[in-house]
Protein backbone atom coordinates (compact mmCIF):
# COMPACT_ATOMS: atom_id res chain seq x y z
CA UNK A 1 0.00 0.00 0.00
CA UNK A 2 1.57 3.77 -1.10
CA UNK A 3 1.74 5.70 1.43
CA UNK A 4 -0.30 8.80 1.46
CA UNK A 5 1.38 12.00 1.13
CA UNK A 6 0.42 15.34 3.54
CA UNK A 7 1.79 18.52 3.51
CA UNK A 8 1.56 21.05 6.49
CA UNK A 9 1.56 24.44 6.83
CA UNK A 10 2.03 26.16 9.82
CA UNK A 11 4.25 28.88 10.75
CA UNK A 12 4.18 27.74 14.70
CA UNK A 13 7.50 25.27 14.70
CA UNK A 14 7.09 23.74 18.12
CA UNK A 15 3.54 22.53 16.65
CA UNK A 16 3.71 21.31 13.37
CA UNK A 17 6.85 19.22 14.27
CA UNK A 18 5.28 17.95 16.72
CA UNK A 19 2.56 17.30 14.50
CA UNK A 20 4.86 15.30 12.17
CA UNK A 21 5.69 13.13 14.75
CA UNK A 22 1.75 12.15 15.76
CA UNK A 23 0.84 11.71 12.26
CA UNK A 24 3.72 9.46 11.20
CA UNK A 25 3.78 7.73 14.62
CA UNK A 26 -0.11 6.96 14.77
CA UNK A 27 -0.58 6.06 10.96
CA UNK A 28 2.07 3.59 9.10
CA UNK A 29 0.81 4.76 5.97
CA UNK A 30 0.74 8.54 6.40
CA UNK A 31 3.74 10.38 5.27
CA UNK A 32 4.55 13.69 5.72
CA UNK A 33 5.77 15.14 2.33
CA UNK A 34 6.86 18.71 2.84
CA UNK A 35 6.66 21.43 6.12
CA UNK A 36 5.62 25.03 4.48
CA UNK A 37 5.86 28.08 7.39
CA UNK A 38 3.36 30.25 5.24
CA UNK A 39 0.93 30.55 2.49
CA UNK A 40 3.45 31.22 -0.21
CA UNK A 41 5.33 28.20 0.75
CA UNK A 42 2.39 26.35 0.65
CA UNK A 43 1.16 27.03 -2.59
CA UNK A 44 4.82 26.04 -4.22
CA UNK A 45 5.53 22.35 -2.16
CA UNK A 46 1.74 21.67 -3.07
CA UNK A 47 2.75 22.36 -6.81
CA UNK A 48 6.20 20.42 -6.28
CA UNK A 49 4.99 17.61 -3.79
CA UNK A 50 1.79 17.06 -5.08
CA UNK A 51 0.34 15.77 -1.59
CA UNK A 52 -3.04 13.73 -1.46
CA UNK A 53 -3.84 16.32 1.63
CA UNK A 54 -3.02 19.52 3.33
CA UNK A 55 -2.98 20.33 7.07
CA UNK A 56 -3.52 24.11 6.61
CA UNK A 57 -3.08 26.88 9.43
CA UNK A 58 -5.16 29.69 8.48
CA UNK A 59 -3.20 32.29 10.09
CA UNK A 60 0.36 32.76 8.96
CA UNK A 61 2.76 35.62 7.32
CA UNK A 62 3.58 36.43 3.81
CA UNK A 63 -0.06 34.50 2.63
CA UNK A 64 -2.95 33.17 4.96
CA UNK A 65 -4.23 30.32 4.74
CA UNK A 66 -7.43 31.26 2.85
CA UNK A 67 -5.54 32.75 0.12
CA UNK A 68 -3.01 29.63 -0.12
CA UNK A 69 -6.07 27.40 -0.07
CA UNK A 70 -7.90 29.16 -3.23
CA UNK A 71 -4.52 29.41 -5.35
CA UNK A 72 -4.19 25.63 -4.32
CA UNK A 73 -7.57 24.32 -5.25
CA UNK A 74 -7.75 26.74 -8.45
CA UNK A 75 -4.58 24.49 -9.54
CA UNK A 76 -4.84 21.53 -8.15
CA UNK A 77 -8.82 20.75 -7.08
CA UNK A 78 -7.76 17.36 -6.45
CA UNK A 79 -6.09 17.96 -3.69
CA UNK A 80 -7.65 17.94 -0.02
CA UNK A 81 -7.33 20.32 2.27
CA UNK A 82 -7.93 20.62 5.85
CA UNK A 83 -8.35 23.11 7.47
CA UNK A 84 -6.22 23.43 11.17
CA UNK A 85 -6.58 26.03 13.33
CA UNK A 86 -6.98 27.84 16.80
CA UNK A 87 -9.99 29.76 15.71
CA UNK A 88 -13.36 29.42 15.57
CA UNK A 89 -14.71 32.53 13.93
CA UNK A 90 -17.28 32.78 12.02
CA UNK A 91 -15.21 34.86 9.02
CA UNK A 92 -12.89 31.72 9.19
CA UNK A 93 -15.74 29.17 8.66
CA UNK A 94 -17.31 30.41 6.14
CA UNK A 95 -14.39 30.79 4.07
CA UNK A 96 -12.96 27.56 4.32
CA UNK A 97 -15.99 26.38 2.97
CA UNK A 98 -16.31 28.96 0.05
CA UNK A 99 -12.67 27.41 -1.03
CA UNK A 100 -13.57 24.04 -0.73
CA UNK A 101 -12.25 22.75 2.20
CA UNK A 102 -13.28 19.30 3.08
CA UNK A 103 -12.91 20.16 6.64
CA UNK A 104 -12.24 22.63 9.32
CA UNK A 105 -10.86 21.52 12.95
CA UNK A 106 -9.49 23.33 15.92
CA UNK A 107 -6.28 22.45 17.05
CA UNK A 108 -7.22 21.84 20.88
CA UNK A 109 -8.32 18.36 19.44
CA UNK A 110 -6.74 15.34 20.37
CA UNK A 111 -4.62 13.13 18.24
CA UNK A 112 -7.17 10.32 17.21
CA UNK A 113 -9.36 12.87 16.81
CA UNK A 114 -7.22 14.31 13.67
CA UNK A 115 -6.24 11.12 12.61
CA UNK A 116 -9.78 10.09 12.15
CA UNK A 117 -10.60 13.23 10.17
CA UNK A 118 -8.11 12.43 7.95
CA UNK A 119 -9.49 9.31 7.51
CA UNK A 120 -12.58 10.20 6.67
CA UNK A 121 -11.81 12.59 4.13
CA UNK A 122 -9.64 10.34 2.20
CA UNK A 123 -12.71 8.47 2.01
CA UNK A 124 -14.91 10.86 0.52
CA UNK A 125 -15.82 12.53 3.60
CA UNK A 126 -15.98 15.88 5.11
CA UNK A 127 -15.47 16.19 8.77
CA UNK A 128 -16.55 19.85 10.89
CA UNK A 129 -15.34 20.26 14.32
CA UNK A 130 -18.56 19.91 16.28
CA UNK A 131 -18.17 23.31 18.13
CA UNK A 132 -18.75 24.95 15.17
CA UNK A 133 -21.36 22.80 12.89
CA UNK A 134 -24.22 24.72 13.48
CA UNK A 135 -22.27 28.18 12.05
CA UNK A 136 -21.48 25.76 9.06
CA UNK A 137 -24.77 24.59 8.45
CA UNK A 138 -26.28 28.78 8.91
CA UNK A 139 -23.12 29.36 6.22
CA UNK A 140 -23.91 26.55 3.70
CA UNK A 141 -27.19 27.87 3.44
CA UNK A 142 -26.69 31.32 2.39
CA UNK A 143 -24.31 29.86 0.20
CA UNK A 144 -26.45 27.86 -1.54
CA UNK A 145 -28.33 30.92 -2.17
CA UNK A 146 -25.97 32.81 -3.43
CA UNK A 147 -24.76 30.03 -5.89
CA UNK A 148 -28.12 29.54 -7.01
CA UNK A 149 -28.15 32.76 -7.90
CA UNK A 150 -24.50 32.72 -9.65
CA UNK A 151 -25.96 30.01 -12.00
CA UNK A 152 -28.45 31.87 -13.64
CA UNK A 153 -25.59 33.50 -15.93
CA UNK A 154 -23.37 30.18 -16.59
CA UNK A 155 -24.51 30.10 -19.96
CA UNK A 156 -23.20 33.65 -20.78
CA UNK A 157 -19.47 33.23 -18.97
CA UNK A 158 -18.76 29.54 -20.05
CA UNK A 159 -18.79 28.33 -23.54
CA UNK A 160 -20.75 25.55 -25.35
CA UNK A 161 -17.88 23.24 -24.92
CA UNK A 162 -17.56 24.05 -21.24
CA UNK A 163 -20.91 24.23 -20.57
CA UNK A 164 -21.38 20.40 -22.09
CA UNK A 165 -18.65 18.95 -20.28
CA UNK A 166 -20.07 20.31 -17.32
CA UNK A 167 -23.46 18.64 -17.89
CA UNK A 168 -20.99 15.34 -18.11
CA UNK A 169 -19.58 16.31 -14.72
CA UNK A 170 -23.30 16.45 -13.55
CA UNK A 171 -24.64 13.37 -14.87
CA UNK A 172 -21.49 11.28 -12.80
CA UNK A 173 -19.43 10.87 -15.73
CA UNK A 174 -15.56 10.42 -14.62
CA UNK A 175 -12.98 12.38 -16.51
CA UNK A 176 -11.90 9.34 -18.44
CA UNK A 177 -15.38 8.77 -19.71
CA UNK A 178 -16.24 12.35 -20.37
CA UNK A 179 -12.99 11.93 -22.47
CA UNK A 180 -14.40 9.31 -24.54
CA UNK A 181 -17.77 11.18 -25.18
CA UNK A 182 -16.07 14.48 -26.40
CA UNK A 183 -13.54 12.74 -28.41
CA UNK A 184 -10.68 14.74 -26.41
CA UNK A 185 -7.91 13.49 -24.69
CA UNK A 186 -8.45 13.44 -20.57
CA UNK A 187 -5.53 15.91 -19.51
CA UNK A 188 -7.89 18.48 -21.76
CA UNK A 189 -10.92 17.06 -19.60
CA UNK A 190 -9.03 18.60 -16.82
CA UNK A 191 -7.84 21.62 -18.70
CA UNK A 192 -11.56 22.48 -19.24
CA UNK A 193 -12.34 21.94 -15.22
CA UNK A 194 -9.25 24.14 -14.41
CA UNK A 195 -11.02 26.67 -16.72
CA UNK A 196 -14.54 26.15 -15.74
CA UNK A 197 -12.98 26.30 -11.89
CA UNK A 198 -11.79 29.67 -12.80
CA UNK A 199 -14.62 31.34 -14.47
CA UNK A 200 -17.53 30.54 -11.67
CA UNK A 201 -15.44 30.76 -8.85
CA UNK A 202 -15.93 26.85 -7.54
CA UNK A 203 -13.25 24.84 -6.78
CA UNK A 204 -14.19 22.05 -4.91
CA UNK A 205 -15.29 19.43 -7.82
CA UNK A 206 -18.10 18.00 -5.16
CA UNK A 207 -19.72 21.14 -5.01
CA UNK A 208 -19.67 21.61 -8.52
CA UNK A 209 -21.13 18.65 -9.36
CA UNK A 210 -24.11 19.83 -7.31
CA UNK A 211 -24.59 22.96 -8.46
CA UNK A 212 -24.19 21.43 -11.87
CA UNK A 213 -26.99 18.77 -11.00
CA UNK A 214 -29.39 21.72 -10.17
CA UNK A 215 -28.57 23.98 -13.11
CA UNK A 216 -29.37 21.14 -15.82
CA UNK A 217 -32.49 19.98 -13.80
CA UNK A 218 -33.81 22.84 -14.04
Amino acid sequence: MSNIKILLADDQVLFVQSLKIVIESLGEDLQICGIAENGQQAIELAAKLKPDLILMDIRMPVLDGVQAAREILKNQPEILIIVLTTFDDDAYVTEAIDIGAVGYLLKDRPPEHLLAAIRAVLKGGTLIAPRIARRVIRSSKEQHQKDEEDTHNWEEILTPRELKLLELLSKGLTNKEISAEMNIAEQTVKNYASVIYSKIGIHSRYNLIVKAKDYFSE
